[in-house]
């Protein structure tokens, strides 16, 4: 095959792009990899269920580490896993329906409920402190609590629901596996904002069992400990009762809840479910 030599010129760049290719010459390759990280730290994500600021629902946030650019997890994928637990558990329709604002108030004890409750979202955050509500059934204890979990999580903190007897059950035959307990407990334990609904409820309204308390006590003694946990319990027993079962669970939560502490006398007129 015979090669032809010519000659040509190639034609002239258009003033953007060659702008761009000088642009990009200029930059150091430190500066070319963060400005490929923020490119793609800009590009918004397909996740639903929760709008993030941080990573535009991409779920990965992009940054440069030992020159290279790599993807971590956002924190929102907590909170979106969390988000599926609790839809999946049953809580998901009370967020919608409980609110603090259609908590209804015509009674005197009712709007301390809630005064109470509000007072609990607007500074729990910063003190550590725990919410607690005992008393009678159908009293609104639980439309309370999912009230408060609902504002948590629409602030962006990961929350968790737990109903006692539910989980309970499902703890203690793990209790001798190390490994399964440990997956089904430290979950609980280490949740920015936990809700234990209906603690130490029992058939008939029997008190406790030593397993019972065992795990409460772990459980509650671990967010006892770190004070940036949040914790919001409901139960049908008074925190005296609570001390009579087992002073170390009973005194944790009182200490926690001195401030936002409160029992509905038990009282079948204040069961709004019997209401007609």
């Amino acid at each position: 095959m015979q090669y032809i030599r010519t000659s040509f010129r190639l034609p002239p760049m258009p003033p953007e792009i060659q702008l761009h290719i000088d642009q990009n010459m200029a930059l150091s390759s430190d500066e070319r990899l963060q400005r490929d990280c923020e490119r793609l730290n800009s590009e918004p994500g397909k996740l639903t269920g929760h709008a993030c600021s941080k990573c535009l629902n991409r779920g990965l946030i992009y940054f440069v580490r030992d020159g290279e650019i790599v993807a971590g997890q956002c924190l929102c994928a907590e909170i979106r896993a969390e988000m599926r637990r609790i839809s999946n558990s049953g809580l998901a329709d009370l967020l919608n329906s409980c609110t603090l604002d259609s908590f209804q108030t015509p009674e005197p004890w009712q709007r301390h409920m809630k005064k109470l409750a509000e007072l609990f979202v607007s500074e729990a955050g910063a003190n550590g402190s725990w919410f607690y509500v005992g008393g009678q059934v159908g009293a609104g204890k639980t439309h309370l609590c999912a009230a408060i979990v609902g504002n948590f999580l629409r602030a962006g903190k990961a929350a968790r629901y737990m109903l006692w007897r539910d989980e309970v059950v499902a703890l203690k035959p793990s209790v001798n596996d190390d490994v399964e307990y440990a997956q089904r407990i430290n979950p609980l334990k280490t949740v920015g904002v936990l809700y234990v609904d209906d603690l130490f409820k029992s058939g008939a309204g029997k008190s406790p069992t030593p397993a019972d308390v065992n795990i409460a006590f772990e459980l509650l003694n671990h967010r006892y400990i770190n004070r940036q946990l949040v914790t919001v319990l409901s139960s049908e027993w008074s925190v005296d009762e609570l001390l009579s079962f087992d002073e170390a669970v009973g005194s944790r939560i009182y200490e926690r809840t001195r401030e936002f502490c409160m029992f509905i006398d038990r009282d079948t007129g204040r069961n709004w479910r019997l209401r007609k």
